[in-house]
């Protein structure tokens, strides 16, 4: 059954939440690692398999979400115009990095000298060295970096947009140029163009720490040529698929294929990379030109396929999927410092580690939920950030006012 705009929206925006509802599970995973200690702490109940945990969601879950944060991006475009769009992004996506991030990252730092307190029976051992010092190339842009790379991708993504519709009146050659890439993206080669990429370059990078996936740009305004290959790709894919919808419905009946080879190449990968984390870069003669394809295969794998199927049960309207997908911004943005708290709090208690694994989310979860409910729903916290929003029995916006993609 074909669906039309509207039913695809619900679909990609619950695809969009759950990207960044795993980054809190992600992130919660972290202090339960084995081996050393990588994290503002590492809890006594740390065991490998809660290395899953991590490693699972890390291979997917940013490629999945600029995926769709170009999807959206194009479609806003489209219905802004430039100048538009670019208002609509300084708003919603500059504004909250500038905005939030001294609070953040206070509330980061304060975590991580808790644990280090903790850790170390409340007094600073002698020799500590000094924190380095604050500068541009060394920044910590926290876990709110996927902003800053937002901003580097819509620029050039909407001067691009605006140089392609003037050459497409004159020639249209940008709308064959598209129709040329989906007709090879609709094919199985479409899973392999999208993924060669990132795999080549885990392939040729000396220092590709596989068991950490694509290198993630959260120090300093220059990221780095991994994740802006990995997530530049997944971004234009989804710029490009916003103007071809027969792609998707394509993905849509080819999900459980896509599923079962995402999770062929998972299993490969977590079986090359053990459940410890590795600090040695993958070399040449272990095995790295496999683990490279594997990996970036199953990135996108996992992309198609999660998108597929959510485009296969999503795409009617549900309250809950929708309350979610409207709090997931938020949720994520305010996550990170509650969950280091969390993790230092019980880090020490003999407690079942998955016990207090589901206890940091789920108290998480709680808190940022009635947050979101309380403060930002219906106030200007949440007309800035994801648009302004009716309460219940006030006058209904329209429909193109619901569905409007103000997220990422």
């Amino acid at each position: 059954m074909p669906h039309d705009q509207s039913e695809r929206l619900h679909a990609l925006d619950a695809v969009r939440a759950l990207a960044l509802l795993l980054g809190i599970v992600l992130h919660a995973s972290m202090a339960f690692l084995p081996g050393p200690q990588i994290w503002v702490t590492q809890d006594i109940a740390a065991a490998p398999g809660f290395s899953l945990a991590f490693l699972v969601p890390h291979i997917f879950r940013l490629t999945l979400f600029f995926f769709i944060a170009g999807y959206f991006g194009r479609m806003a475009i489209g219905k802004r115009g430039f100048g538009g769009f670019l208002g609509d992004r300084a708003k919603r996506i500059a504004l909250p990095l500038v905005v939030f991030w001294g609070p953040l990252f206070a509330g980061i730092t304060a975590a991580f000298i808790w644990g280090f307190l903790k850790a170390n029976g409340g007094v600073v051992p002698e020799g500590t060295p000094p924190p380095p010092p604050l500068e541009l190339a060394t920044l910590p842009l926290t876990h709110l970096w996927f902003l800053y790379l937002l901003i580097l991708f819509y620029i050039p993504a909407a001067l691009l947009h605006l140089i392609a519709r003037l050459a497409g009146r004159m020639t249209g050659l940008p709308n064959r140029l598209d129709q040329m890439l989906a007709l090879a993206l609709r094919t199985p080669l479409g899973l392999v163009l999208l993924a060669a990429p990132i795999g080549l370059w885990f392939w040729f990078s000396p220092a590709w720490y596989a068991w950490f996936g694509i290198p993630t740009p959260d120090t300093g305004f220059v990221p780095n040529t991994g994740a802006l290959i990995a997530y530049g790709v997944a971004f234009g894919a989804g710029w490009m698929v916003q103007g071809q919808s027969g792609l998707l419905q394509a993905w849509r009946r080819w999900w459980p294929v896509n599923i079962a080879l995402a999770l062929a190449a998972t299993g490969y990968c977590v079986h090359k990379l053990g459940l410890t984390p590795d600090f040695i870069p993958a070399t040449a003669g272990n095995g790295k030109a496999s683990l490279a394809a594997a990996y970036a295969l199953a990135s996108w794998a996992w992309t198609l396929g999660i998108t597929g199927m959510a485009l296969q049960f999503w795409s009617g309207h549900s309250k809950v999927r929708r309350y979610i997908a409207d709090s997931s911004y938020w949720l994520y943005l305010m996550h990170l410092p509650l969950v280091m708290a969390l993790q230092v709090v019980l880090s020490d208690l003999a407690w079942p580690g998955p016990v207090k694994f589901a206890l940091v989310l789920a108290i998480t979860l709680i808190v940022l939920l009635g947050s979101y409910q309380l403060l930002v729903r219906y106030s200007w916290l949440g007309a800035w950030l994801n648009g302004r929003r009716a309460r219940p029995g006030a006058a209904k916006p329209s429909p193109a006012t619901v569905l409007q993609p103000t997220q990422p």
